[in-house]
C-alpha cells in the first residue's frame, strides 16, 4: 500500500482486503451447483408449496429442513433491476450491464445475477430473459455467465419437475474469494502516528481528561469522548502483557511457524498494541517480558520485537493493560 498525503496533510491510500473462504456443501447446495455444471437449474420446494431458487436447506418460514428438489426453467422474468454503468474487476461482465432479480419459470422466488443488455432503455420489470451458460462450467454460480433478453417460448421445464439431485462427481465444496477494494484515510491522529513510525519513533496522544495515552492514537478518547491533541512519544521498549502462539502458516507471509504474536505495552502508553515477538524461542515468551522494536532497512514500522535483556516487569506494573 502506497500512501499519499491529501491537501490537508492527512494520508490516503488504496486498500485491498481479501481472503479465500472455503466451505463444504450440504446435499441441497451440492445438488444446485452440480446441476449448474450440467446446465440444470434446481430449486427446493418449501413446506407451503413454493419453489425457492436458489435453493435453501431450511424453510424460510418454518425453519424446518427441506430436501425436495425440483428442476425449473432456464428462462424467466425480470422482477426488478439496477443499471451498472461502470463494472468493477471481477464482476460478471466487463461492459455496462444490469443487475437483475430474475424469477425463473417454475420458481416463486428470484435469483440475483447480471443481464447483458445494450443499455438501460432495454431493461424493464417484466423483461423476459434466459440463462447464458458459461463455456467452461465448474460447479459454481459463475456457470451462469449472465442472463440475456429472450423473446422465445419458455423452456420445457417451466413447470417444476421433481429431481433426485444426483449427478456424477458432485461438487462437495467451494472456495469463495472475498475481496474489498476501497480508499482508506487514517485521519489526523494516525497520520501523525504513521509519519513518526517512518522516523522510527512511536507517538501516541493523551486524553486531557483521563490522561491515558492511546497508541495508536484515535483522535478522541473512547472513554471520555473528548479530542486528544497532546502528542506523546512512548517506548521504544515495552512489556509483553499477553500473547498467543501461532501454529498455522498464513498465505504470503514468510514467517516460519510456530511464532508468537503479543500485546505489548510500550513504556508510557496507556494500552497495549500488537506485535510479533522474535529473537527468542516461542516457548520462552512470557507475560512481563521486556522487549524492544527491531527495524528492517527501509521499513516503515517495526518488523518484530525482541527481548531487551532486562528483568521481567512486575505484574502490578502492567496488569491494567492486559
Amino acid at each position: 500500500m502506497t500512501a499519499a498525503a491529501s491537501p490537508h496533510g492527512v494520508l490516503r491510500a488504496p486498500l485491498v482486503v481479501e481472503f479465500p473462504f472455503t466451505r463444504s456443501l450440504g446435499p441441497v447446495q451440492s445438488a444446485f451447483l452440480s446441476g449448474l455444471r450440467e446446465r440444470v437449474v434446481l430449486g427446493v420446494r418449501a413446506h407451503d408449496g413454493r419453489v425457492v431458487v436458489p435453493p435453501v436447506e431450511y424453510d424460510p418460514v418454518t425453519s424446518e429442513e427441506v430436501r425436495e428438489l425440483v428442476q425449473v426453467a432456464a428462462t424467466g422474468t425480470v422482477t426488478t433491476w439496477a443499471w451498472n454503468d461502470h463494472p468493477r474487476p471481477g464482476q460478471p461482465l466487463s461492459t455496462p450491464f444490469a443487475w437483475v432479480l430474475v424469477r425463473l419459470d417454475g420458481a416463486d422466488t428470484a435469483l440475483l445475477h447480471a443481464l447483458d443488455a445494450p443499455g438501460p432503455d432495454a431493461v424493464r420489470t417484466g423483461t423476459r430473459v434466459r440463462v447464458r451458460w458459461a463455456g467452461e462450467r465448474l460447479g459454481a454460480i459463475t456457470d451462469i455467465a449472465c442472463f440475456e433478453p429472450h423473446d422465445g417460448p419458455a423452456d420445457p421445464t417451466s413447470d417444476p419437475t421433481p429431481h433426485d439431485g444426483l449427478f456424477a462427481d458432485p461438487v462437495t465444496g467451494i472456495v469463495a474469494e472475498a475481496r474489498l477494494d476501497y480508499t482508506y484515510s487514517p485521519g489526523r491522529a494516525q497520520t501523525a502516528y504513521i509519519n513518526a513510525l517512518s522516523e522510527r519513533r512511536t507517538v501516541g496522544e493523551r486524553c486531557p481528561s483521563c490522561h491515558k495515552v492511546y497508541v495508536p492514537p484515535r483522535g478522541a478518547c473512547p472513554t471520555c469522548g473528548v479530542a486528544t491533541t497532546d502528542r506523546v512519544e512512548v517506548g521504544p521498549a515495552g512489556t509483553v502483557t499477553t500473547f498467543c502462539i501461532v501454529n498455522i502458516k498464513a498465505k504470503n507471509l514468510d514467517i516460519e511457524v510456530p511464532y508468537v504474536y503479543a500485546h505489548i505495552a510500550l513504556d508510557g502508553a496507556g494500552l497495549a498494541l500488537h506485535g510479533r515477538i522474535g529473537g527468542i524461542p516461542y516457548d520462552q515468551v512470557r507475560m512481563g517480558l521486556r522487549v524492544e522494536p527491531v527495524w528492517t532497512e527501509g521499513g516503515r514500522y517495526p518488523d518484530h520485537y525482541r527481548p531487551t535483556g532486562e528483568p521481567d516487569a512486575d505484574y502490578d506494573a502492567y496488569k491494567e493493560l492486559i
